[in-house]
């Protein structure tokens, strides 16, 4: 007996949402609205569940768009004969792919938090470095400057360097020790520790 009761009572639901939406009407009511989410709205969801992969979310807004679409169409469904579930099945399905044709698109977009995380070099810093390191080679000698910068500055080793500068590999050795040294009590005078 309560199986035939729940089915005449969702009849008789289907049938007096089926004659609001039969009666003319110049606007769109709010009974309208709420006629078409309490006889539609779980169904639809249901249906729609499946085609965005149980995402609830996307779901729930689907539905929403879908009802909120047949609202303002309400003209539209005034005129159609039987039940609009399958006009409302149809928007659904059309904003679920009008979605996922979007999503396609356009370009996926990227969080820019780790971006954030990193520290960005600070080039005032790097140039007042430059500037000390330039001002301390300007106290070396002519000769301990010339090795550093063969072996330091253009990554020579120190059999190049003796070949390009014309001298001895021992002498490239010997002068770059004592530039060295030189350079850290160049660099010590202006500040600069290790």
């Amino acid at each position: 007996m309560g199986v035939r009761k729940d089915a005449a009572v969702a009849k008789e639901r289907g049938t007096r949402a089926r004659h609001r939406m039969s009666q003319p009407s110049s606007e769109p009511d709010e009974e309208l609205m709420r006629a078409l989410y309490r006889e539609h709205a779980g169904p639809l969801l249901a249906y729609v569940l499946r085609l965005v992969a149980g995402d609830r979310q996307r779901a729930e807004d689907v539905v929403q768009e879908t009802l909120i679409r047949a609202w303002k169409n309400a003209g539209q469904l005034n005129r159609a004969t039987g039940s609009v579930r399958p006009w409302l099945v149809t928007v659904a399905r059309r904003i679920v792919i009008d979605g996922h044709r979007s999503r396609q698109a356009r370009p996926q977009e990227v969080d820019p938090s780790p971006l954030e995380v990193i520290p960005a070099e600070d080039e005032i810093d790097k140039a007042l470095w430059l500037m000390t390191l330039s001002d301390a080679l300007d106290d070396l000698t002519p000769a301990h400057r010339e090795v550093l910068v063969e072996t330091y500055f253009k990554g020579r080793t120190v059999n190049e360097a003796a070949e390009t500068l014309g001298i001895p590999s021992g002498t490239v050795r010997s002068r770059v020790f004592y530039a060295l040294r030189s350079m850290k009590l160049a660099l010590e005078e202006r500040g600069v520790t290790a």
